[in-house]
């Protein structure tokens, strides 16, 4: 079974950067999915980023295209997110989701929080 822990959450300013951290445990295989989503107060979650366990190929929402990088972490078994140019519409509970080649994300992690301020 496999198990997604998010960190690096945190309070940032407008413009500032962050990079949130996946920690995956668990039996991965190539072509198993893991991504991004995003769900803000009062709105419905979102797809963010997502990239493939083995060829790292990746896919983003028109809305972070250009300013956030999802990628494998090399010195760990995990992805992050890389968010550059932050802005107040970035805040919401980001969640790690994983899934296999063709179905649909099941397995989940708790969310890690991001706040922009203005």
């Amino acid at each position: 079974q496999v198990q997604l822990v998010e960190s690096g959450g945190g309070l940032v300013q407008a413009g500032d950067s962050l990079r949130l951290s996946c920690a995956v445990s668990g039996r991965m295989f190539s072509s198993d999915r893991v991504a991004w989503f995003r769900q803000a107060p009062g709105k419905e979650r979102e797809f963010v980023a997502q990239i493939r366990w083995g060829a790292r190929t990746t896919i983003y929402a028109d809305s972070v295209k250009g300013r956030f990088i999802i990628a494998r972490d090399n010195t760990k078994t995990g992805v992050y997110l890389q968010m550059d140019t932050l802005s107040p519409e970035d805040t919401a509970m980001y969640y790690c989701t994983q899934a296999s080649s063709s179905g649909d994300y099941k397995i989940w992690g708790q969310g890690t929080q991001v706040t922009v301020s203005s």
